[in-house]
């Protein structure tokens, strides 16, 4: 009786270390059918996975990681976000990080172009103050050479697409120079931007009289030595008539 009770339940284990066995290798064929079937990918993607999201994106788009402690998941964007910068080549196009000191925006690793708020800006870099020698610009945040202009010069001739014959009305421009060229100085191994340029006005002009051009200009010169040429001719011919005339009668007097 004993002995038959110790065969039941060693039966009864063995069965319930083979289920759990079963179950055990049911539960790994799943894992791994679950790893081969590709998750579905979001727009934009071309492949990506269940846990890391985008691995790779459609071309032109940029792959964006998004952390969140210490998972990164894969974005696909069209453009990068505000604080990101966008690199291209062959393999990938990514969006990385700015990591300028004070920098909100960036168009590349080493150019900011928009800083954080109540600093300056000066050729891609961010300052508390303008540095020497440089103003702000129509109370902006953005630092520029002081430059100062001189008197306007006088206003040129009446122009149209760049000739001064074959139009009646036109433009003129005059333009004034700066005093003096902007400061050499440097700024962070940068050559100081020069934005003293020299300033031009333009205006509205009509020709007093309409002056032709090329073919027109050389008819116009043959008609006016022609009708020259005639009046004289006939001038002439006057005068040499008038001379025998009078040649004729002071004959028959005499």
């Amino acid at each position: 009786m004993q002995l038959g009770l110790v065969a039941l339940a060693v039966v009864f284990l063995s069965s319930m270390g083979y289920n759990n066995s079963l179950k055990v290798s049911r539960g790994r064929r799943h894992r791994h059918t679950s790893t081969e079937v590709p998750p579905s990918c979001s727009s934009g993607c071309e492949s990506c996975s269940e846990y890391n999201g985008c691995t790779k994106c459609r071309p032109r788009l940029f792959i964006l990681l998004e952390r969140s402690e210490i998972r990164q998941t894969g974005v696909c964007l069209a453009t990068c976000p505000v604080g990101y910068y966008g690199i291209r080549n062959r393999d990938v196009n990514r969006c990385t990080q700015c990591k300028i000191e004070n920098c909100a925006d960036c168009f590349s690793r080493t150019f900011c172009t928009k800083c954080k708020e109540g600093l300056y800006s000066y050729i891609g870099r961010c300052y508390h103050s303008c540095p020497e020698g440089l103003t702000t610009i129509n109370s902006t945040m953005e630092c520029v050479v002081q430059c100062e202009l001189g008197e306007w010069s006088q206003w040129g001739p009446c122009m149209k697409k760049n000739k001064t014959c074959g139009f009646k009305k036109g433009n003129q421009s005059r333009r004034r120079e700066p005093t003096q060229p902007p400061s050499p100085a440097t700024v962070t191994g940068h050559a100081s931007a020069s934005t003293c340029a020299p300033e031009t006005e333009s205006r509205k002009c009509t020709v007093q009289k309409r002056v032709p051009c090329g073919k027109d200009y050389e008819r116009t010169v043959l008609e006016h030595l022609q009708a020259v040429g005639l009046s004289q001719m006939l001038r002439v011919v006057i005068q040499q008539t008038t001379s025998v005339y009078a040649a004729s009668i002071n004959t028959i007097c005499s």
